[in-house]
C-alpha cells in the first residue's frame, strides 16, 4: 500500500498571514519549533514562504539604503527581503504545495529538488492550506513497524506462502523461488519502493534467465 501525504502530514497548519509583522514571524517559528511558515492571505490559501534563512537577512545583509542595480536579481532580492517588516515583504513566492492525496514519496522527492524542509498541505478544491508536512514526517516512514512493511512486502508477493521475508531495522531479506530472472528483478524493485524499507537483500532464485542475449550463430 502506498503512503499518501495524509497518512504522515502534522493537521497543525503553520501560517501566518501577509501583515504578520517580523516579530510575530519568529514567534511563531519558536512557538511550533519550526524552520519556516506559511503564509496566507484572507482565505488561508498559501501565497509564500518565510524560512529562517529569509529573517537572518535582517543581520547578514549590511545593503539597507536602495538596492544596487549592477548586482544579480537574486542579490537584489535578498537586499529587499532585509529592508523586509512584513510577511508578504520577507516571504519566497510563489509557494510549493501538496495535497493530502500526494504519495509521500512524490513529496520526499519534491522536497529534495526544491531543497525545503516542509510543504503546506492544501485541499484540492478550495487551495486553503489544511496542514503541513515536515521532512521529518517523511523520515519516520523508515521507523515504520516491522509487521506493516511485512504486510506490505507480501501484498505485491505472487504467492506470499513461497517466499521467505527477513526485516531487521528497514533492510529486507526475500527468499523464494521464481520461473524467470526478470520476475525476480521485478518484485526486488517493488518491494524495495514500499515506504520504510532502506534497502532490499534478494536472495530469489530462478529456472530461467530470459535476460541473457546470446551472439546470433551460438
Amino acid at each position: 500500500m502506498s503512503l499518501e501525504v495524509k497518512d504522515i502530514m502534522g493537521r497543525v497548519a503553520i501560517a501566518v498571514l501577509k501583515e504578520a509583522s517580523f516579530t510575530e514571524i519568529v514567534e511563531a517559528m519558536e512557538r511550533f519549533a519550526v524552520g519556516a511558515v506559511t503564509v496566507i492571505d484572507a482565505y488561508r490559501r498559501p501565497v509564500g514562504v518565510v524560512s529562517e534563512d529569509d529573517l537572518l537577512l535582517k543581520e547578514a545583509d549590511t545593503v539597507r539604503l536602495g538596492v544596487p542595480i549592477f548586482e544579480s536579481r537574486r542579490r537584489q532580492q535578498e537586499h529587499r527581503k532585509a529592508a523586509g517588516v512584513t510577511a508578504a515583504q520577507l516571504m519566497t513566492s510563489p509557494v510549493i504545495t501538496v495535497t493530502p492525496g500526494t504519495s509521500v514519496r512524490d513529496a520526499a522527492r519534491l522536497m529534495h529538488a526544491k531543497r525545503v524542509k516542509q510543504l503546506p498541505v492544501i485541499d484540492m478544491d478550495t487551495g486553503r492550506i489544511v496542514g503541513t508536512l515536515h521532512q521529518r514526517d517523511v523520515l519516520r516512514v523508515f521507523i515504520r513497524p516491522a509487521e506493516e512493511l511485512a504486510a506490505d512486502i507480501r501484498a505485491v508477493l505472487p504467492d506470499p506462502a513461497a517466499f521467505t521475508v527477513g526485516i531487521h531495522q528497514g533492510v529486507v531479506t526475500i527468499g523464494g523461488v521464481v520461473e524467470w530472472k526478470s520476475q525476480a528483478l521485478a518484485l526486488t524493485e517493488q518491494i524495495r519502493l514500499i515506504e520504510g524499507v532502506v534497502d532490499v537483500r534478494s536472495e530469489i532464485t530462478f529456472d530461467k534467465d530470459d535476460l541473457l542475449i546470446l551472439p546470433s550463430g551460438m
